[in-house]
């Protein structure tokens, strides 16, 4: 049993409702990530947004003794701030500070929690900001997250999972500060709190903290089914919007989290086909590399929001449904269709083919020193600490060299075999003209790729076969929506 699943139980021994991950350390930073194990699936079917603006109202609210201008007054000489994360099951509340400053920031950030100020003048500021970024922000100027979200929203259509984190603009505009309130009661309890600290803190300090968030109400385990409708058929969803490229998010629902045996041959599978950001992977050689089609093309099996924003993945994104996605950035519309059309054409060839034993070591080489990245700071190691306890596994890193090591290439063949697929998909793109697109997606015609300078035969040849590849969409298996619906 790993240290921190250790104090985890020790803490539960002592305080029966309150959770503990603690990682202590010499380190003179001493990082907090406060999770509560509910989020937007919590949100009442008529007030989506809700979790959000709740954990907005303590973050960026507030307290019963400061305002916020004198909270952020307060943190500006320690050099440091608390921010919140709102997701489908996990909402955190995190922040770093020097050991000097322990006491003060401790005493700030504990008041933020637990003696919320509810201002109205706060939760008008706070609840605009959420209106613009939906409308001006995520609608507005982020075509790939738009698309990423649109993919979701889909694929998890009629379960909790279904809209937008921070909910819909029309929904938001009818939420009333007593709801914030009223959610805030019946959600942020100690029995869905974990406490996480690290790094160099004092020997007693754990136990004040858990004194102090005794505060909360006991509570009771809240449930909810997510189970995605299966797709029998590939399908697309294009938004029209007036944009100067395409932008593509392709995938569909799989039943592996990390707590799967399967999860690390995908996670290998992964680092194969579409390593976030990096230029190793299949699809960046195939479609950027070879052919210039755009900034880079990518594949996941968890969630990974603002993905044009990070080289990694936010922790405390846990959840109890995952999706397998590939991320294509924007491509020219001259060139949208074929670009499509390569992707899924090379996912189907890695399911057809799977990895060679040269692919798979090479990948389980690489995997097994990137993975060191994901914890490289106290605070991320904290928080995958955090999540591994969510999924009941043990510490990340040594969870996934483990079986790593372990693996074999017909392990990860078959994990292809079993989870991956080239048909049923859900397919979005933002794009200009959609009908004029949706025409190129089903006319049967072949998709064109022109090219600036000369190119190898073979990969002509190639552009031959996947400008010609069938995506077996259907006109009745496209939907157009308008930019201007999308998360009213």
């Amino acid at each position: 049993m790993t240290k921190f699943l250790s104090l985890l139980l020790l803490a539960s021994s002592a305080f029966a409702q309150i959770r503990v991950v603690a990682l202590p350390g010499k380190d003179p930073l001493v990082s907090f990530r406060i999770v509560f194990l509910t989020g937007a699936a919590s949100d009442p079917p008529d007030k989506p947004g809700l979790a959000s603006l709740t954990a907005d109202m303590l973050s960026d609210g507030g307290t019963k003794d400061l305002t916020y201008k004198q909270i952020v007054d307060a943190m500006f000489p320690m050099a440091t701030s608390v921010y919140s994360q709102t997701d489908k099951e996990m909402t955190v509340f995190a922040g770093t500070t020097h050991i000097d400053n322990l006491d003060t920031f401790y005493s700030v950030f504990r008041s933020m929690l637990l003696d919320p100020g509810w201002r109205e003048d706060d939760f008008k500021r706070i609840k605009d900001d959420a209106i613009n970024y939906l409308r001006v922000s995520l609608r507005g100027n982020n075509d790939e997250e738009l698309g990423k979200e649109v993919l979701y929203s889909s694929l998890y259509a009629g379960t909790p999972y279904a809209h937008e984190d921070a909910g819909a603009i029309s929904a938001l505009e009818k939420i009333t500060l007593a709801d914030v309130k009223q959610f805030y009661r019946d959600h942020y309890t100690q029995q869905a709190l974990i406490l996480g600290i690290a790094g160099g803190y004092p020997q007693d300090f754990v136990t004040h903290m858990q004194r102090d968030f005794e505060k909360l109400p006991a509570g009771a385990p809240g449930a909810h089914a997510v189970q995605p409708k299966p797709i029998d058929h590939n399908r697309a969803i294009l938004v029209d919007k007036n944009t100067r490229a395409v932008a593509f998010s392709i995938g569909y629902p799989i039943p592996v989290t990390r707590k799967d045996p399967a999860y690390p041959a995908l996670l290998l599978v992964q680092a194969y086909f579409g390593q976030h950001r990096l230029s190793g992977g299949r699809l960046y050689q195939r479609m950027r590399e070879l052919r210039g089609l755009n900034y880079g093309d990518y594949a996941y099996i968890e969630y990974f929001p603002q993905g044009m924003f990070r080289f990694e993945p936010s922790p405390n994104l846990a959840r109890q449904s995952q999706i397998f996605q590939i991320w294509i950035r924007p491509v020219p519309p001259s060139v949208a269709a074929f670009a499509l059309r390569l992707a899924v054409y090379e996912l189907n060839n890695l399911v057809k083919n799977g990895l060679s034993e040269e692919e798979f070591e090479s990948s389980r080489d690489f995997l097994s020193k990137y993975v060191n990245l994901m914890t490289d700071t106290k605070n991320a190691e904290l928080g995958y600490a955090i999540d591994s306890a969510y999924y009941g596994i043990p510490d990340y890193v040594t969870y996934v060299r483990t079986a790593l090591a372990k693996m074999t290439r017909d392990d990860v063949n078959r994990a292809i075999h079993t989870y991956l697929r080239p048909d049923k998909l859900q397919i979005v793109a933002i794009t200009d003209n959609a009908e004029d697109f949706k025409k190129q997606l089903t006319d049967g015609a072949p998709s064109k790729m022109t090219y600036n300078s000369p190119k190898p035969a073979n990969i002509l040849e190639e552009d031959k076969t996947v400008g010609s590849w069938n995506l077996d969409l259907r006109p009745e298996d496209i939907t157009i929506v308008p930019v201007s619906h999308i998360f009213e």
